[in-house]
């Protein structure tokens, strides 16, 4: 079965979408779950889920994010565990698509990545990668928290943390 995404009112097939992407694209993802819809509502977001596409050299498309599934293979660490993960691109949004049924956009960065913006992923996928995900409770003390204007502790990152956290050492977010 071939999905289709949305993409800039255009309808893509998933293999397009991804042959497309380039490092720093977002993949959005919106589910109608009562957990999902909660997440909109607290974040005041369209969508309720967000990873960073990582498209280096020979390396397949991978995606960047925090989930708390550990139902994919992290090919950072070569294990399947919960919190920040690095998965293959297409395995990811299938999973999200047709697993958790999401449904899912992408959107490309409109800023060239060079060789140093790159090497800040790297050492922040390394710096980061298998930290936890909040518990459902934390997530409610980080978004009072955020309300104040004062930040969360670092031990636990969800999935728009994790983006805005890459963005930010690459240069790309202030």
């Amino acid at each position: 079965m071939t999905r289709s995404l949305s993409v800039d009112d255009a309808v893509l097939s998933l293999d397009a979408a991804v042959d497309l992407t380039r490092t720093g694209d977002l993949w959005l993802f919106r589910g109608w779950s009562t957990a999902e819809q909660a997440i909109r509502a607290v974040t005041n977001a369209p969508v309720n889920h967000v990873g960073m596409a990582v498209v280096l050299d020979d390396l397949p498309p991978l995606m960047w994010h925090a989930e708390l599934g550990r139902g994919l293979l992290d090919v950072w660490t070569g294990t399947h565990h919960r919190g920040v993960q690095l998965h293959d691109l297409q395995s990811a949004v299938e999973q999200w698509s047709h697993r958790y049924g999401q449904r899912t956009w992408f959107r490309q960065l409109d800023a060239p990545v060079n060789r140093q913006m790159e090497d800040a992923l790297l050492r922040t996928i390394a710096r980061t990668n298998g930290t936890p995900f909040p518990a459902t409770a934390a997530l409610a003390s980080r978004w009072f928290l955020g309300r104040l204007g004062r930040p969360a502790p670092a031990e636990s990152t969800y999935c728009a943390e994790v983006v805005a956290g890459t963005y930010q050492a690459m240069g790309l977010l202030a």
